[in-house]
């Protein structure tokens, strides 16, 4: 499944198209690529990744995971999205998500959603674009870093 949006094209992320990973514009992703990681997220059907590709090099992406509940159907959590800041304000984040969405209806989730920062102005505005979203709902966020 790809799609264009201009000269951008959006496509899955899958085993087959991994080395686009080898050409990324600068804030795409937060850290370089981990070869172990790629390979465990490609390898989890849950996990699900659009790139934004334009003559080779990837300058968006957007990240999510398929979950399940024992009270609930499955829904779709929309992780992150990322558009190097060149190619921002021409529609590709709001292509992004708008793929996880059919992801979402293909695999009968029956909500998607994603946390933002309040003062993520830009990530605001291009959420705000995407057809069909219900108004924000303001959040606390915990987080502990369980790392040591």
């Amino acid at each position: 499944m790809k799609k264009r949006n201009g000269s951008v094209t959006v496509q899955p992320l899958n085993h087959a198209n991994s080395t686009l990973l080898e050409n990324i514009a600068p804030g795409v992703f937060d850290n370089a690529i981990d070869p172990v990681q790629l390979q465990a997220f490609l390898d989890d059907p849950r996990h699900i990744m659009f790139l934004a590709v334009e003559e080779q090099s990837v300058v968006g992406m957007a990240s999510a995971v398929e979950y399940f509940h024992p009270d609930k159907p499955s829904q779709l959590w929309i992780n992150e999205v990322g558009v190097a800041a060149a190619h921002r304000r021409r529609g590709i984040g709001r292509s992004l998500v708008a793929a996880l969405l059919d992801v979402a209806k293909q695999r009968g989730c029956v909500y998607a959603w994603l946390g933002t920062d309040s003062d993520n102005v830009a990530g605001q505005a291009c959420f705000n674009s995407v057809p069909g979203g219900e108004q924000p709902q303001p959040f606390l966020l915990y987080e502990w870093d369980v790392s040591n």
